[in-house]
């Protein structure tokens, strides 16, 4: 079933709930370090506001447990989509109650009204009726264009539909959704997955799931420690999550039996710790010495990595390669975004730390996708249902 979009209503001068996510980043002192999901949704908030509508956006930022912090608060994010837009964002310091109301109501055809942070609220999710109907209560019709919270039922993404069933997708959800689809449904083949990063248990689920679409699978990060670990090779102090090594040893099973191509590193950068200022070497095998902890793939690997990305026509990545973040250790996160960069190969690449790299490297106009949500498209991949998606279709 496709999708009811935004471009399937009309919204002429109505008040629109737009969940978005704005959960951007922010320094210590409250400017937005990266404001790729603000930009994401700015195709759907212009398209409102040229059909003259009244556009109320709603998002979360950070961990604030249920109660009013301003460390998280969307007020940075407001001033920030005022300059982005040309428009002076409204800002209602609740996202209910009389003191939305009051902004809301205030507000003229073609205004944007920014709601304060919805996890001020321990109701939000836990996708409570009453907050949910409160939420309802500001606008006409509601539109999810946060695909990176879709796969939360939290009363933005679902509890508000009870109230409103006038309902869309906006575009950048639907673009989210055409890019994943293409990867579950029908990719072109030879199709090369690419995972690594630290939270090996939730990608293992979903390689488990396109085991029977893919062609070639190359690991790094924990996931490949993990694997490593699973064949009983040696990986000294490096990270790896013990209580998914069954089912690594599962999945070597599985691909042994499609006679898939499986790459774990040939050769690893390791150090006696992590850290900036600290002694390291590269390994000549794809094994870690005792005491000594893995920290990024080495030249060789990074040498078969790339041979694999330069035979693919469809590439998912989530999840560096290293510690990514320790500037030393980058080095194989980077030449593996060059080398998707320069291949013809249709490109999806999620997860924050597999986006940074491609900003990082200065190539996100030569990646065919980068998903805003890393967690999202993962279950979306898994070939689960994501609820704030369900609820949007035909």
């Amino acid at each position: 079933m496709g999708l009811i979009t935004v471009r399937d209503k009309d919204y002429s001068g109505k008040r629109v709930f737009v969940r978005v996510d704005f959960n951007v980043p922010l320094d210590k002192n409250q400017h937005i370090t990266d404001d790729t999901r603000i930009r994401a949704s700015l195709e759907t908030i212009n398209f409102l506001l040229n059909q003259n509508s009244i556009v109320i956006l709603a998002s979360h930022l950070g961990r604030p447990k249920g109660k009013p912090d301003p460390a998280f608060s969307l007020l940075p994010v407001a001033r920030h989509l005022s300059e982005l837009t040309g428009k002076q964002v409204k800002f209602a310091n609740d996202c209910i109650g009389p003191e939305a109301k009051k902004v809301v109501d205030s507000a003229k055809k073609g205004d944007i009204v920014l709601l304060e942070n919805l996890r001020f609220h321990a109701e939000e999710e836990a996708n409570d009726q009453a907050f949910s109907k409160s939420l309802a209560e500001l606008a006409d019709c509601y539109v999810n264009d946060a695909f990176g919270t879709s796969h939360r039922a939290h009363a933005s993404i679902v509890g508000i539909t009870d109230f409103l069933k006038d309902k869309a997708a906006g575009f950048l959800i639907e673009k989210e959704v055409n890019a994943l689809n293409k990867i579950l449904e029908n990719p072109e083949r030879p199709f090369l997955l690419i995972v690594g990063g630290a939270k090996v248990s939730d990608k293992i689920r979903m390689l488990k799931n396109l085991l029977d679409k893919v062609d070639t699978i190359i690991t790094g990060g924990v996931m490949a420690y993990t694997f490593i670990r699973a064949n009983n090779w040696e990986v000294g102090n490096s990270k790896v999550e013990y209580d998914s090594i069954p089912l690594a040893k599962e999945i070597y099973k599985e691909i042994r039996k499609r006679h898939l191509e499986f790459h774990t590193p040939l050769d690893h950068v390791v150090a006696d710790k992590i850290a900036e200022d600290v002694h390291y070497f590269t390994t000549e095998r794809g094994t870690v010495p005792i005491g000594w902890t893995g920290v990024d793939i080495g030249p060789q690997a990074i040498w078969e990595y790339t041979d694999c990305i330069k035979r693919a026509k469809t590439i998912f990545w989530n999840g560096p390669m290293g510690v990514f973040e320790i500037e030393p250790f980058a080095n194989g996160t980077i030449e593996i975004t060059k080398a998707i960069a320069e291949s013809r190969a249709f490109s999806v690449i999620g997860g924050g730390d597999s986006i940074a790299a491609v900003n990082k490297a200065g190539v996100a106009d030569k990646i065919s996708h980068i998903c805003t949500g890393g967690g999202a498209s993962l279950e979306y991949l898994e070939g689960k249902g994501l609820p704030g998606i369900d609820i949007l279709k035909k």
